[in-house]
């Protein structure tokens, strides 16, 4: 049936989809893709049924097939093990088994042949060379019978049929055993399937598979005799878990090696089977056997202590009998294990468990994978579509329903191994309380030892370390970064007692989790009453350092056992540490509410209790009127830190949190305070300069407490009420600035005709969010902006990201995205100075930690929403570092040594694209080598041949050699319209970032290459790319894990030239072979090439003709297609769910963290505000987080920041105030607190003097109040 060529199986693999988030023009051709491949396959399987029913109507002269139904339901009826076999002579038979045994024999290096040819004429003259079920076991000689024999198969035929079995079963067995050393998992799979497949032709699937376990049963043990030597007293327990856990990976590439073996060979039921009798049974028996040995050594030794002990002294027999009198009556024994055992028993279970999870998912993706095709080239793999078609596995009787249809199985796998362990269950239950309990209060112990000896009360701190990287139950912002040093440790050896209670399933190891639920409880009151015994040090001997360490080590014990309560509810179904967590949550709570208390008390009773600088009534100046009150720069002060405390302590969200709400609440009080103030003349500039220093301050601290640009920035749309407070206090303290030291005769002109009335759904200006910031914008230079000044500006995206207390993911992706880029072009010309001067330092960490380039890259590559990004960015790149002729020339050798990262990054994006179309030309070469080195690699000698019987009518394949001359032809027309076909889907599931730098970069560089007029540059770069990936075969073995030989390599050379000749891309004349297939292909489809292309260029160019009308309506003021935080969310989410993604994310923000003054330079040289730019220099990039190693808090540093950068006392000072602008914006104030705050102006005082002009404008306020007063009392009286 040679159809293959003509109707070739083609699918398409969709998990390339999951990438990127394609448009409608991608979708629409997506499914066009996927209706052609249904359409294809539809096609194909007509014409298979169409072959069947012509070779069953020639063969079968009493069968005719008519419709498809006809043909289905023979086949479902077929017996194929009750067909007819053709009559033979009992002469011919035993002549031609005569001359199989004597070829072997006597010749060496005959048995592919012969199996060649055995599988060739059970194929062709359905000749069935099988045993019966009854036969003798596989493990001995074999005496079946040759059922296609009419004389009822004598002793001479099976004696003879016998011998050549188990010569041909030696042989494969011996090459099976061999496979076992390929190192390439791929080709080990297929050379083992390939062999298994050949022992069921001849023997029966139950014995196969039972020699195939005994092989591997044999590879195990050598594995397991490592893992699980003798115990004795001087093993190291350390490193004998460490060479438990690397057997447990092992055995369990072991069990996915064989899964992927058996899975296309049996029925699943069977797969399971062997799985789990082969691998699972075995390594549960060896621990059986070696936990036996460790229960009867530590008997033994725990009864020689106890006859000792009982001979030395008769006072504790009683304590001792108890100690070993048997608990366990199935047992009868029992003995005590060290914490340095239990926590050994602990990490074998923990191995156990891992490879338990492994397997049963393993075995959930397998059963799955059972609904689809798993093989790329079509429906049936082309090297194995004759034999299921034409024959099937012949020594079974029928194909049961599990073989035909993907049933629902069964797949939770028995995995025993719990079973070893209940002889050391018992002491491990009884063992592990005491254990527990032992080394809690032992650390506990250990803590307060060393704070009776220490000189100071502070408390050890370490590090936080991430624990639960696979479950990831708590957020990063949510994450403390230092805890106590005791309770770290208590935690640390919790988590290693873990294992013993996820083991628990069912009945088995119930009184281990109960008892270490019990000790857990106990532990954890015990850390909380020694938390709160160092709370009640605060503040009479601790500092508050300590409170904020008490805090975050609360959450970290809180965290740590939800994160318990969620692994073990997998099996109990409900809370389990309900109680310890319901009173660390009301601890961590009363340690926030003291926490904040504290600071505020501080603020009010100590920092801003400043009797000099708060002498309202002194006739003299504060310090000339130039210096702001003392307690301010304190108070200043002291928020920073308190700020570096939180930032390097708690988690990023508490922090925050707490940090807002001292802010909140300190600037009420100050907001208050000033309202109250009655200062004299000479004083009323203090108060203009103190609430000046106050809004500049808050302005500074507002970056912090933010963790969003809208909430900076629109703080009223939040639910949050703190941000929105802070501005309703700042908005007091300018009125009381405004009111009370304005000059008279501007309030007077301004207030003379009593203030506005206004419905009360009016919001007046003044009472704006940031109303109070427009105000003092005019003087002071910040990066905050108002609503209508537009969006924050590079430097004010880049200070709110640096200000937070950790990465804001969502924060650093908008902060790179802002400007174009802007920060990530400064970046990467500081990374080319970086590599330059690092040079072959560079070398020896390039596998260590990604490039910055890389990082770059990646992070930009898979943000669908901002594709300008990414090619603005690149392309700006490309051009000022002139890299356009690489571009053009990007190798697909990873040899490279020079190779830039920008070329690189770009090669492997492309290469991974187009890997699904090299892995289905690979797998369509496979199908062609098969087919033609099975005709030339065996000949059949010619005394073989002659021995035939005539009746099975054998055509030798010396004569289908002639036939197939047009093989390769066929094959390499499916090969380059495989690649054709698949170019728009390929293109389509690209990402955008990368179609539109590729759309810029054609832009660039078609004037200087004419091969980019026929096809856009990123069709034709993706087709040299594939075509340079035939060229070089070892890029294939390494892109697909295939092996190729010689064959494959000339032929997928042969391919590339063809694909060469298509782009016009040579300039010599095409070969005759590439004309041929190019000639073969326009015949059966003309002109579907260059539609093809055409189609593939469309998808290519249509993304960046979308971006750049969405770019367009931007610049023109249509916000609506702006980020949002929802589109920035979802990058995000999209971008961490890659390989290494958050990885990538982490390592700019570190440098960006590193570089923050370079940046701040090189952005406001980029603003014009320099004639020149400002030099490239070298980036810091030093891989250590500076979370890990935080800078102690410097009070210099602050004073100079506060001083030089920040306030400049003298200057404001004097500012020149618009009050003709300032003040309308007041007119809607409360006349209630205008009276009040006009009453404490300095002329109002009784003992200043006062021109005539200014009383008269008293006079006049005087009245507007008196009116509000009269008013008001008459509305009383009303009442």
């Amino acid at each position: 049936m040679d159809w293959e060529g003509e109707f070739p199986h083609n699918s398409f693999d969709l998990h390339c989809l999951l990438n990127s988030f394609p448009g409608d023009l991608e979708f629409k051709q997506i499914f066009s893709d996927i209706d052609e491949q249904i359409e294809q396959n539809g096609t194909s399987i007509e014409h298979c049924i169409k072959e069947i029913q012509s070779e069953v109507n020639k063969h079968c002269p009493d069968v005719q097939l008519q419709t498809t139904t006809d043909c289905f339901e023979w086949l479902n009826n077929y017996n194929y093990n009750s067909s007819k076999s053709p009559s033979t002579c009992h002469g011919d038979l035993i002549k031609f088994l005569k001359t199989l045994q004597d070829l072997l024999k006597e010749e060496q290096n005959q048995e592919e042949m012969i199996l060649d040819l055995l599988w060739s004429l059970s194929c062709q003259s359905s000749v069935s060379f099988l045993s019966t079920l009854s036969g003798p076991p596989f493990h001995f000689l074999s005496r079946t019978f040759l059922h296609s024999v009419e004389d009822h198969s004598s002793m001479d035929v099976k004696s003879t049929w016998d011998d050549i079995r188990l010569h041909l079963r030696r042989f494969l067995v011996s090459k099976l055993q061999n496979h076992n050393e390929i190192n390439n998992s791929q080709q080990k799979i297929s050379s083992k399937s390939q062999c298994i497949q050949q022992l069921l032709f001849l023997y029966p699937e139950s014995e196969v598979i039972s020699k195939y376990r005994n092989i591997q049963n044999q590879l195990l043990a050598r594995l397991l005799e490592d893992c699980f030597p003798s115990y004795s007293r001087e093993s190291n327990l350390d490193i004998m878990v460490h060479g438990c856990q690397s057997t447990m990976l092992k055995c369990y590439s072991m069990i996915k090696e064989d899964f992927n073996t058996l899975c296309e060979i049996l029925a699943p039921s069977s797969t399971v089977k062997f799985i789990k009798e082969t691998y699972l049974d075995t390594v549960t028996e060896e621990m059986a056997k070696f936990l036996a040995n460790f229960c009867e050594l530590q008997f033994k030794e725990s009864a020689a202590r106890v006859i000792k002990a009982s001979q030395s002294s008769s006072r504790h027999r009683g304590a001792l009998h108890a100690l070993v009198t048997p608990e366990c009556p199935e047992k009868g024994r029992n003995f005590v294990l060290s914490l340095d055992e239990l926590k050994f028993l602990s990490q074998l279970i923990k191995s156990f468990l891992k490879l338990e999870k492994n397997v049963q998912e393993l075995l959930e993706e397998m059963f799955l994978l059972l609904k689809t095709p798993r093989n790329t080239s079509g429906i049936v793999d082309t090297s194995h579509r004759a034999a299921v078609i034409e024959k099937p596995r012949a020594n079974e009787t029928s194909i049961s329903s599990e073989q035909l249809l993907p049933v629902k199985v069964a797949t939770f796998l028995d995995f025993g191994w719990r079973n070893a362990f209940k002889g050391v269950s018992l002491p491990m239950a009884h063992c592990v309380t005491t254990a527990i309990e032992d080394f809690s209060m032992n650390i506990l112990q250990q803590e307060q030892n060393d704070r009776s000896s220490a000189v100071t009360y502070a408390m050890k701190l370490v590090n936080v370390q991430q624990v639960w990287q696979e479950s990831h139950v708590v957020s990063e912002e949510d994450q403390p970064k230092k805890i106590a040093k005791f309770c770290s440790d208590i935690m640390e050896k919790l988590d290693t007692m873990l294992p013993l209670a996820l083991a628990c399933r069912d009945d088995s190891f119930q009184e281990i989790r109960a008892n270490f639920v019990e000790a857990c409880c106990k532990v954890a009151t015990a850390v909380l009453e020694r938390l709160q015994e160092r709370g009640k040090e605060f503040p009479s001997k601790a500092p508050l350092k300590n409170l904020h360490t008490l805090l975050s080590t609360a959450v970290y014990v809180f965290q740590h056992f939800m994160q318990y309560d969620n692994l073990m509810k997998e099996n109990t179904k409900k809370p389990i540490f309900l109680v310890p967590v319901q009173r660390y949550q009301e601890f961590i709570n009363t340690l926030q509410f003291q926490v904040t208390d504290y600071c505020v008390r501080v603020c009010a009773t100590s920092i801003l209790q400043d009797a000099e600088s708060h002498h309202w009534n002194d006739y003299k100046a504060f310090y000339e009127g130039e210096r702001c009150s003392f307690s301010l720069q304190m108070w200043h002060y002291f928020f920073w830190a308190l700020r570096h405390d939180l930032w390097t302590i708690l988690p990023p969200k508490l922090a925050q949190e707490i940090l807002a709400e001292v802010l909140e609440k300190s600037l009420g009080l100050l907001a208050c305070r000033y309202a109250q103030a009655h200062p004299s003349y000479k004083r009323t500039p203090q108060i203009r300069l103190d609430v000046t220093t106050i809004l500049i301050c808050t302005e500074n601290m507002l970056w912090s407490v933010c963790t969003s640009v809208k909430k900076l920035l629109s703080p009223h749309e939040y639910t949050d009420n703190k941000i929105f407070k802070i501005h309703t206090h700042c908005n007091n303290l300018l009125t009381t600035l405004v009111i009370l030291t304005s000059p008279l005769t501007e309030l007077y002109q301004t207030f003379q005709h009593g203030m506005d009335d206004h419905t009360p759904d009016f919001k007046p200006f003044f009472k704006q969010p940031l109303h109070w910031f427009s105000c003092i914008s005019h003087f002071y230079p910040s990066l905050l902006r108002t609503p209508s000044a537009g969006r924050l500006t590079t430097e004010g995206q880049l200070k709110l990201l640096l200000s937070q207390p950790g990465c804001n993911w969502n924060l650093l992706l908008e902060t790179l995205l802002h400007h174009d880029g802007i920060l990530l072009r400064i970046l990467l010309k500081g990374s080319k100075c970086t590599f330059e001067e690092e040079g072959s330092d560079r070398e020896k960490n390039l596998n260590q930690t990604p490039s910055l380039m890389e990082a770059i890259f990646k992070v930009l590559y898979y943000c669908n929403f901002s594709p300008q990004t990414f090619g603005n960015v690149f392309v700006s790149y490309m051009e000022e570092e002139q890299l356009w002729n690489f571009l053009y020339n990007i190798p697909v050798s990873t040899c490279m040594e020079s190779e830039l990262d920008i070329i690189r990054c770009l090669r492997l994006a492309l290469t991974d694209a187009v890997k699904d179309i090299v892995q289905q030309i690979i797998s369509v070469m496979n199908s062609g080598r098969n087919c033609e080195t099975n005709l030339n690699k065996h000949n059949v000698p010619e005394n073989l041949r002659d021995s035939i019987p005539k009746e099975w009518n054998y055509i030798p394949k010396e004569a289908k050699k002639k036939e197939s001359g047009k093989g390769f032809t066929r094959l390499a027309v499916q090969a380059v319209s495989i690649v054709i076909s698949k170019l728009p889907t390929v293109i389509a599931c690209l990402p955008p970032p990368i179609k539109y730098f590729f759309f810029l970069s054609e832009r660039k560089m078609s004037k200087n290459f004419v091969d980019l007029k026929k096809v856009s540059l990123l069709v034709w770069k993706l087709v040299v790319i594939i075509r340079r990936i035939f060229e070089d075969g070892n890029t294939v073995e390494l892109l697909t894990g295939a092996s190729l030989d010689r064959w494959s390599k000339e032929k997928l050379s042969l391919i590339s030239v063809c694909l060469e000749s298509i782009m016009e891309e040579q300039t010599s004349s095409p070969n005759q072979m590439t004309q041929k297939v190019i000639r073969s292909i326009e015949q059966q489809k003309p002109n579907w090439i260059e539609c093809q292309l055409l189609k593939a260029r469309k998808l290519s160019t249509e993304c960046a003709f979308m971006t750049i009308e969405k770019s367009t309506a931007l610049e023109e003021g249509d916000i609506a297609l702006e980020l949002t935080e929802q589109k920035i969310n979802m990058m995000v989410l999209d971008i961490c769910h890659k390989p290494g993604g958050s990885e990538y994310l982490r390592q700019i923000y570190h440098i960006m963290q590193l570089n923050e003054e370079y940046l701040k330079e090189q952005l406001f040289s980029m603003n014009g505000s320099e004639e020149k730019p400002l030099p490239i220099r070298p980036l810091k990039t030093t891989s250590r987080s500076m979370e890990d190693q935080p800078s102690a808090f410097n009070p210099f540093h602050v004073y100079k920041v506060f001083s030089e950068n920040m306030l400049d006392q003298s200057a404001i000072a004097k500012w020149n105030w618009n009050w003709s602008n300032l003040l309308p914006n007041y007119l809607g104030l409360d006349k209630m607190t205008f009276s009040v705050l006009l009453k404490n102006r300095w002329e109002m005082r009784k003992d200043e003097r006062l021109e005539e002009e200014e009383k008269a404008m008293l006079e006049h306020f005087k009245q507007i109040c008196n009116i509000q007063k009269s008013s008001a009392s008459d509305n009383t009286e009303e009442e």
